[in-house]
């Protein structure tokens, strides 16, 4: 089993940064990729980025292009997703997952965390 716990969301205002981790624990040489997932109230869940274990490759949502990045703290087992120049629509709960494939599909991901809630609003 790999357990995924995420941190650093919150409020902040339209323009802000936020910073997001996801520490993974547990079986954690079963993992080959991790995402960032997101779903606003009312709508389904989307893709927000993606990223290889060994950091090797990332992708993105158009949506986030540009202004998030998603890496990778080898030392504490983290993925951190890196949100600057946010926006209203960027409110949503975000959860972190691991999978055995890089993928942009929540189909493809077999542990999922309980999810941070970001809002940004004035």
């Amino acid at each position: 089993q790999v357990r995924l716990v995420e941190s650093g969301g919150g409020w902040v205002q339209p323009g802000g940064s936020l910073r997001l981790s996801c520490a993974a624990s547990g079986r954690t040489f079963t993992i080959y990729a991790m995402g960032w997932f997101r779903q606003a109230p009312g709508k389904e869940r989307e893709f927000v980025a993606a990223i290889r274990w060994n950091g090797a490759n990332t992708s993105y949502s158009d949506s986030v292009k540009g202004r998030f990045t998603i890496s990778r703290d080898y030392a504490k087992n983290t993925v951190l997703l890196q949100m600057n120049s946010l926006k209203p629509g960027d409110t949503a709960v975000y959860s972190c997952a691991a999978g055995r494939r890089f993928s942009d599909s929540a189909l493809d991901m077999n542990y999922w965390g309980g999810g941070t809630l970001v809002t940004v609003s004035s």
